[in-house]
């Protein structure tokens, strides 16, 4: 930070964001705030004034020009502050550049100084705020309900399924989002509901519990070398938790039905259960058996499946190459 006490007078433009709460603001930025010579806000309704004047601090309601800053700060060892947002004052940040690119000027020293910073995840409460104002607002995103969107939901997974298996880094953080929306959007409709409303605070809420609970080698005493250490911690306090009388309590049977199969095997094999797979014909009990099979090796069946139909699909594009190339 420069000194207070430059012989050229300071201009300081002060950025927030309206992601942090109001009146959170860093100590360099109130420091410069107390011992500005003038502070200055075109926003007579920004939400950091009612904690400013609080704090003792006099906020002049004006919209000085670049001008008319660089005559105060340069006549003396005076600091002039201005309130911003975080994207600044254009038209003034625009005014003192051309002003210290003439060349004619004796400039005071500008410094741009963030007031609070965005946290990791910040932009989760913009995507909240956006979607709360499209449901109150959009004729059709305002009478969505849960089982509209169930097959939407399906649909952006497996788009992103195909994200991953391509590698395509582009589509995959594209995708994110679109699954993310979905679970906005699904928490933002429960929170209409007369009966048992809860919110998007009460779903991170509840993951964030369940992930404390789940990992006590990270927030707890117990400890954990390696990753079957962690999955037994995990399988150990997911049963606790769901008290499941079955091990196929909580096997959704609506899924893919290879990967029904591998999660079905998966339970039977971690709990040491004597079931003999069905010994029935047909190609339904050869699957079953497949499916049973590279659960057991470490192989995901259905992942293995659609590597291997990915592969088969581009042989056949060749071969329709090859066959157009040939007539």
């Amino acid at each position: 930070m420069n000194d207070l006490n430059d012989s050229r007078g300071r201009i300081v433009l002060l950025t927030t964001s309206h992601r942090v709460a109001p009146g959170m603001l860093s100590w360099p930025a109130w420091r410069t705030l107390r011992e500005a010579d003038r502070v200055l806000c075109a926003d007579a309704g920004h939400p950091q004034l009612p904690y400013l004047r609080e704090a003792g601090v006099t906020v002049e309601h004006t919209a000085a020009t670049a001008r008319e800053l660089v005559d105060y700060c340069a006549d003396g060892r005076r600091t002039a502050v201005v309130l911003t947002s975080a994207e600044g004052e254009s038209a003034l940040t625009d005014g003192l550049a051309r002003l210290a690119g003439s060349g004619r000027e004796s400039m005071p020293a500008l410094e741009l100084l963030p007031g609070s910073y965005d946290l990791p995840g910040a932009r989760l409460l913009d995507l909240v705020q956006v979607m709360d104002q499209v449901r109150l607002s959009c004729p059709w995103t305002g009478i969505r309900t849960h089982e509209d969107l169930a097959k939407y939901g399906l649909e952006e997974m497996y788009e992103l399924l195909e994200a991953i298996e391509t590698g395509d880094r582009e589509a995959l953080r594209e995708e994110l989002g679109d699954v993310l929306l979905q679970v906005v959007f699904h928490a933002r409709i429960a929170q209409d509901d007369p009966d048992e409303p809860f919110s998007v605070d009460d779903v991170a809420g509840g993951i964030v519990d369940k992930l404390i609970h789940r990992h006590p080698h990270v927030f707890g005493d117990e400890s954990a070398e390696t990753p079957e250490d962690v999955h037994e911690h995990w399988t150990r306090t997911k049963a606790a938790e769901k008290g499941r009388e079955s091990v196929t309590e909580g096997v959704p049977l609506g899924q893919p039905a290879l990967a029904l199969a591998a999660k079905l095997a998966s339970r039977v094999r971690s709990e040491g259960l004597p079931v003999d797979l069905p010994a029935g014909e047909g190609i339904g009990y050869e699957l079953l058996a497949l499916a049973a099979r590279a659960e057991e090796a470490g192989t995901d069946p259905e992942t293995a499946l659609r590597a291997a139909a990915r592969t088969y699909r581009d042989a056949i594009l060749e071969a329709e190459a090859a066959a157009r190339a040939s007539e």
